[in-house]
């Protein structure tokens, strides 16, 4: 595949769904075709499993049911949308990816990383972004912004353990695989962030060159350390 696959990760409120579409336009800029998609969600199968997600009590679904739920929904984003892009050349920046689900459900609700990641490998026959940026910020501040925005759902519901464990969990996938994996500092303006994103994009864009199949597989991690599930928007 020829194209580039970028995902902003992070917890809540931390900015991934602005800078999304700031970094789209910033690469159009530069004469990419790129494409914006988010998960859970980013094909029709996968937002109407985006729904059964996303909505309700934080207790709604068991951590194994929402491993499942989100693989699901993974399977048919990757399959009808994110792959197919990649191999007409696009550019593809997705709002959550796979580290939601090892940071969420994983670090957050205590799956094992090594059964997130047998998960992965069926849903998108290990599909790994060539790039993955994490807009960190102290989580109180993050679910601050995500309620002050009306953003609150089952996640952010969820108490501060939880939400400790997951910022842990994404700190500690970036430093596992720090050639894939950017922290960006979200705790500054738009601009700013937006700033520091590019600076970590601009050197995939010099190092542009067409991938020999569609597999990326990402260093190995220790066995058996937790990681989790995706909640959506920023």
């Amino acid at each position: 595949m020829s194209g580039k696959f970028i995902t902003l990760e992070g917890g809540e409120g931390a900015g991934k769904s602005t800078q999304a579409l700031r970094l789209a336009e910033r690469l159009r800029g530069q004469g990419i075709t790129v494409v914006t998609t988010r998960e859970p969600g980013g094909s029709e199968g996968a937002e109407a499993v985006r729904a059964l997600f996303v909505d309700g009590a934080p207790d709604r679904w068991s951590v194994a049911a929402e491993a499942c739920l989100i693989n699901a929904a993974r399977a048919d984003h990757v399959e009808r949308l994110i792959r197919p892009a990649l191999e007409r050349g696009d550019w593809v920046i997705c709002d959550r990816f796979v580290d939601s689900t090892l940071a969420y459900q994983g670090a957050g609700k205590g799956l094992a990383d090594s059964a997130l990641r047998s998960l992965h490998h069926i849903a998108a026959a290990d599909l790994w972004p060539d790039l993955t940026v994490l807009l960190d910020l102290p989580f109180a501040e993050g679910l601050e912004r995500a309620r002050s925005r009306g953003g609150a759902g089952r996640f952010e519901a969820h108490d501060t353990g939880f939400h400790g464990r997951v910022r842990a969990g994404f700190l500690q996938i970036a430093a596992d695989e720090p050639a894939r994996c950017r922290i960006v500092d979200s705790t500054g303006d738009a601009d700013a962030v937006e700033a520091a994103v590019w600076a970590a994009v601009e050197l995939l864009c010099q190092s542009h060159a067409p991938h020999d199949d569609g597999y990326r597989a990402p260093p190995e991690t220790p066995a058996g350390r937790g990681m989790h599930v995706d909640t959506g928007d920023d």
